[in-house]
């Protein structure tokens, strides 16, 4: 058997609507923490935190016009760097809202911010960093995104310009002595 991990919005369309008013955090993604994210100490996997994140991402690139059909064409986004801060334990059932901001871009990266909250009380329950590249899948290389992904993100990174750089971004891990 072949399996292989699938987002939930996988299949769907790119949903780009040049007339809607962009969201400052984007809001595209919600979940409930299912039984097989629990872990043995009854709380969600390490692992699964970024599996939600993935799919927070997907959302976004969804709604950004990078779906099956822009990966058929020979390009996608990889994820070249996370980093995640764990702030509270998620149990089973959780409702999960997901937040992302839009931090930078330039013509090949996109510089992104995840937040994970409890449904209902807006808890905090973690945060991921990541650095995006596009490529060209077929030559296997970072390449150029097309114009008019250039100019989406563009218009999302003005609307998102308002909002205040999370405390976390860029913060080196370390033992502080």
């Amino acid at each position: 058997m072949n399996e292989r991990i699938t987002t939930p919005y996988e299949g769907r369309p790119a949903v780009w609507d040049e007339t809607a008013e962009i969201e400052a955090p984007l809001r595209l993604h919600r979940s409930t923490a299912p039984p097989e994210w629990m872990d043995y100490n009854d709380h969600m996997s390490e692992s699964c935190f970024l599996l939600a994140f993935g799919d927070n991402a997907d959302a976004f690139f969804r709604f950004l016009g990078v779906d099956e059909a822009y990966r058929a064409g020979g390009h996608s986004l990889y994820t070249s760097e996370t980093h995640l801060h764990h702030r509270h334990e998620v149990a089973l059932g959780d409702p999960l809202e997901m937040s992302l901001q839009l931090l930078d871009h330039d013509r090949r990266r996109l510089h992104i911010f995840h937040e994970m909250r409890k449904g209902g009380s807006g808890v905090l329950l973690a945060s991921a960093e990541q650095l995006l590249v596009h490529v060209d899948t077929r030559a296997g290389r970072s390449a150029d995104l097309p114009t008019h992904l250039l100019e989406r993100l563009d218009a999302i990174a003005a609307t998102h310009a308002a909002l205040p750089t999370p405390d976390v971004v860029g913060r080196p891990m370390g033992i502080r002595h």
